[in-house]
């Protein structure tokens, strides 16, 4: 039987790091020793008092629908996390709870994008962004942003691109996959821009802000210019903070027409975020960060591991990141190259498939908009990303120049 599907579907794409976590697994099952360093998912365990907070849930009955915006208590948990972390106040109905963070974007965008709307989004990207615009059917306009300025965008970059057709600004600080962070003055830089183009709405994806290498509080664009709060959504979560990545529950905090609008959306694909995974959100933001400095201090070692390692190998280029849970690669040196089986590589797909088949799987640069470089998660154990590292440096030893 043949099925129509839909244009809209047809725009967009199975993620790339849901293709390249298929594969590995899929080796993996095999009997093949693959090392997955595919996927941004913490490897350590949500901390036993969010999840004891869930067994209570669970033990006094609440297990019903829940209000479309978000359980009352939560909101008002985000609304005290914003204002304690962040030094952010917002009124209570400009918050929105919905099934992780990836939803609170793709509603936003559906709350606000016509046909043909532009939304401007830096690459390297996190593959979800131009698919949901596309997806409700906005047309993404990329900005390149390579390593030579550490994959951020420049204002002169943002203001060559705003158009009449601009509807939003994409921001990720730290940035997936680059793992790139804005200084005060970068921000600075790129406010007085959006200053000059009041139709521009800015999202501001802050899931890694608590990741970061610099031992600094989390900053982000409205620390600097508060005076853009009225035109930006902050988009936050409980997934990689604490580890809790399956209990789908993320939040935006925004101006009270947007959010009303997203809860709009909302009402009309899933309604309201499970009633356990709140309660767990609620004691996330209420217990306190004290797990988190040895978290980081464990995504510090093994990103000092493998690019230390990667920087000493011949034909790559390493960004090293300064939070998140990725290390970004430049394998340009490595293109031209042959395999020991004769094959030469052509691009970053190419690159990715010989270190696979070397026993280790990461995500092509492709994926993220920037070719050639490959993508690396050290949110796993710190063996497999020191073994990881030797691993590719080996393989890039065998290519050679010619067949």
């Amino acid at each position: 039987m043949t099925f129509y599907l839909s244009k809209r579907v047809q725009r967009v794409s199975l993620s790339a790091n849901a293709a390249a976590k298929s594969r590995a697994t899929a080796l993996r099952e095999a009997g093949r020793d693959i090392l997955d360093l595919t996927t941004g998912e913490p490897d350590f365990d949500t901390p036993a008092h969010i999840k004891q907070a869930a067994y209570a849930a669970i033990a006094a009955g609440a297990t019903q629908y829940t209000p479309t915006p978000g359980v009352k208590a939560l909101r008002v948990a985000v609304q005290r996390k914003l204002r304690r972390e962040n030094q952010l106040d917002y009124p209570l109905g400009s918050i929105v709870i919905g099934n992780g963070a990836k939803q609170i974007i793709f509603n936003a965008f559906a709350a606000t994008l016509d046909d043909g709307d532009e939304v401007l989004v830096p690459t390297p990207y996190w593959p979800s962004f131009p698919d949901s615009v596309r997806f409700n059917g906005g047309e993404p306009v990329f900005i390149e942003c390579g390593l030579d300025q550490g994959c951020k965008l420049t204002p002169r970059q943002l203001e060559q691109h705003i158009g009449e057709r601009t509807r939003w600004l994409i921001l990720n600080s730290p940035g997936n996959p680059s793992g790139a962070v804005y200084s005060e003055t970068e921000l600075h830089g790129l406010a007085q821009v959006l200053r000059r183009h009041a139709h521009v709405l800015i999202l501001l994806d802050e899931l890694y802000e608590h990741i970061r290498f610099d031992g600094r509080a989390p900053q982000n664009l409205l620390n600097v210019a508060p005076d853009l709060q009225a035109r930006c959504l902050l988009v936050g979560g409980v997934s990689k903070t604490y580890a809790m990545t399956g209990w789908r529950i993320g939040f935006g905090a925004g101006p009270q027409a947007l959010t009303e609008a997203m809860t709009v959306v909302q009402s009309q694909s899933t309604s309201g975020a499970s009633s356990v995974g709140q309660a767990a959100a609620f004691a996330a933001f209420e217990g306190g960060l004290d797990f988190l400095p040895e978290q980081v201090a464990a995504y510090r070692q093994r990103r000092d591991l493998l690019v230390s390692t990667l920087r000493n190998v011949e034909g790559l280029e390493v960004l090293e990141p300064q939070g998140g849970f990725f290390v970004f690669v430049c394998c340009a040196g490595l293109l031209g190259r042959y395999r020991p089986d004769g094959q030469r590589l052509e691009d970053d797909a190419d690159v990715v498939a010989y270190l696979l088949d070397e026993g280790v799987a990461g995500v092509a640069g492709s994926g993220y908009g920037l070719s050639p470089w490959f993508r690396l998660s050290i949110a796993t154990a710190t063996e497999t990303v020191a073994e990881a590292g030797r691993r590719i440096a080996h393989a890039c030893g065998q290519l050679r120049g010619a067949p």
